[in-house]
């Protein structure tokens, strides 16, 4: 499996690589992210969201799900505050409705993940640098990360 380095330099990087991984968007896509608090998580998430036309994506401490409509509906997931109800969350629905699934926090849930998604595990270097490592899981991800990166 190949994985791929990506060193954002600032917010606008990250940003950047988010509307161009939502130009090569497709109907159940999943995308999970990782990383610490602040790390960049849900910057990216508002710029997918923004790319699909949808203002108004943040972190969504209290409500676990929030759904979008966009060109393709946009499932936002940050199951940080998740704890042990995963099954009652009903996440697997989400994974094959048409959408777009973008996944905060995505270790907490990782037994419920599908096996084809998008990884994107954010590291801190220093205030507005980041490593990310994208790790796509099947040929769908594959095919999008070879087209952008």
């Amino acid at each position: 499996m190949e994985e791929y380095k990506l060193t954002m330099h600032d917010e606008r990087d990250t940003i950047e690589l988010a509307q161009n991984i939502e130009s090569e968007k497709f109907p159940n896509m999943v995308i999970c992210l990782y990383g610490d608090l602040g790390s960049g998580k849900t910057v990216f998430a508002k710029a997918f969201g923004h790319a699909m036309g949808i203002d108004g994506v943040t972190s969504s401490t209290f409500n676990i799900i929030k759904e979008y409509n966009g060109e393709l509906p946009l499932y936002h997931m940050d199951v940080y505050r998740v704890d042990n109800n995963v099954e009652n969350l009903g996440i697997e629905e989400y994974f094959d409705k048409g959408g777009v699934t973008i996944i905060e926090w995505a270790d907490l849930i990782k037994d419920y993940l599908p096996e084809e998604r998008l990884d994107i595990r954010f590291k801190v270097i220093d205030e507005n640098t980041r490593v990310l490592v994208i790790t796509p899981h099947g040929e769908k991800y594959e095919n999008v990360c070879g087209d952008i990166i």
